[in-house]
């Protein structure tokens, strides 16, 4: 698809539902045993895997009520001990967050037998990271080659463990406080830095004990979860497109609504506000379920600046886009300490410098991220996707604000988590 430079971008945006939120969701509803109703549950390949998987373990999951990007979806669970063994393969397809989280609850079954596979990027991704970890609690897990998918779990009684993880990983440290959940003791999970708390809050909604201290997180085991009804939010890591678009195309004034706000997702914020963005920010009350509010973004002239490797689990999918803002905006900005950038859909760090490069933009990757040096434009041209949803609706972002406009090939990718990106981007130009 083609993507011509916008006059301004204006209007109101309600963000799609989030895609790591729809898919905890239906994983710990398929933990319990009483239904369980997920709201704005997300209508996306990614989460149309996890919910076929839970019907694979035998859940049933049916979606209701629809509207143009979420769907009620009501979920009868099998226990949180009740997982049926699958004679087949799980296809995870593309969900790299079900393909990390899943294996958590299988492995603490104490029985049955279960093959996990994916597409070519999910078999690109190294799940040692979290075999290691299970195995230490007592779980059978093996890779290909030692590190790859397909995975093949035998389902075993497991122990608690102390975790300390050399990376700073949500989806690791969520797939060991599930197996958390089946073990005897108790299991605690260190990270060297903090990341989003998407599990923990929905555990702890279901009736889990969960403590954290820090960047440490402790579950105790339980015999069965209770789960009320989940209202998913709209999410940031989607709404952050819309949000540097605003900021990029003079002459602009976006308001997003009903996005999450969760301040494990919105290191974005605070990087954009440092390099000088207009970002409005108005907080719903929550009752300790997940950060809601209202943002209204106007164009704004940019400098550049450095994140540090502290910040960049708190904005680790959008990292993309501060190379974007970094294009336009006065002097060098620098991402430090972004190696896990390496190993998701695509290398990100080479596709993000190799697409912008292309489009114009002074940009040279490192080892542990990249250095941007800002030139205040974009010619514009075509990039690749190569597959991955977020780099397709970058170089659309880029489209709209560079000079000559951007064609994006391999569009289709954004379906992945965003199957409506193009018409809201048609929508507020």
């Amino acid at each position: 698809m083609r993507f011509e430079p916008a006059s301004r971008i204006a209007g109101a945006l309600r963000p799609p539902p989030d895609k790591s939120i729809s898919h905890r969701a239906a994983l710990v509803a398929a933990m319990c045993e009483e239904p369980v109703r997920v709201v704005n549950f997300l209508r996306a390949d990614d989460t149309a895997s996890t919910a076929a998987a839970i019907r694979t373990l035998g859940a049933v999951a049916e979606l209701g009520e629809s509207g143009s990007a979420g769907a009620d979806l009501a979920i009868r669970g099998v226990g949180l001990r009740g997982a049926g063994s699958s004679d087949g393969d799980i296809d995870v397809g593309n969900a790299g967050t079900l393909m990390r989280l899943l294996p958590g609850w299988l492995a603490g079954q104490g029985r049955g037998h279960w093959t996990l596979d994916g597409d070519k990027s999910i078999r690109r991704r190294p799940m040692d990271r979290i075999a290691d970890p299970l195995r230490a609690m007592g779980a059978s897990v093996e890779c290909r080659e030692g590190r790859f998918a397909p995975v093949v779990i035998d389902g075993r009684e497991l122990h608690g463990a102390d975790h300390e993880l050399p990376i700073a990983s949500a989806q690791v440290k969520s797939c060991l406080l599930l197996a958390g959940l089946l073990a005897k003791g108790s299991t605690t999970v260190a990270e060297p830095q903090r990341t989003r708390d998407h599990t923990e809050i929905m555990l702890r909604n279901a009736g889990a004990r969960v403590e954290v201290e820090g960047e440490r997180v402790a579950v105790a085991p339980v015999e069965r979860l209770v789960l009320d009804e989940v209202a998913v939010p709209g999410d940031f890591s989607s709404a952050a497109f819309f949000v540097v678009a605003a900021t990029l195309v003079a002459g602009s004034e976006l308001a997003i609504t009903d996005s999450g706000l969760n301040p494990t997702r919105t290191g974005l914020l605070d990087v954009m506000v440092r390099m000088g963005a207009n970002i409005e920010r108005e907080d719903a009350p929550h009752d300790g379920g997940e950060a809601v509010g209202d943002l209204t973004v106007r164009s704004a002239p940019l400098r550049a600046t450095t994140v540090e490797p502290g910040e960049v689990p708190l904005l680790i999918d959008e990292l993309p886009l501060v190379a974007l803002l970094g294009a336009f905006a006065d002097g060098t900005t620098v991402v430090r300490g972004a190696e896990e950038l390496r190993q998701k859909e695509s290398d990100r760090i080479a596709t993000v410098t190799d697409g912008l490069r292309g489009l114009g933009a002074s940009i040279e990757a490192t080892s542990d991220g990249f250095e941007v040096e800002g030139i205040g434009a974009l010619r514009g041209g075509t990039i690749d996707s190569r597959g991955d949803h977020r780099l397709a609706m970058l170089g659309a972002v880029a489209g709209a604000a560079s000079q000559r406009g951007v064609e994006v090939r391999g569009f289709e990718a954004a379906a992945v988590s965003y199957p409506g990106f193009a018409a809201d981007l048609e929508l507020v130009t």
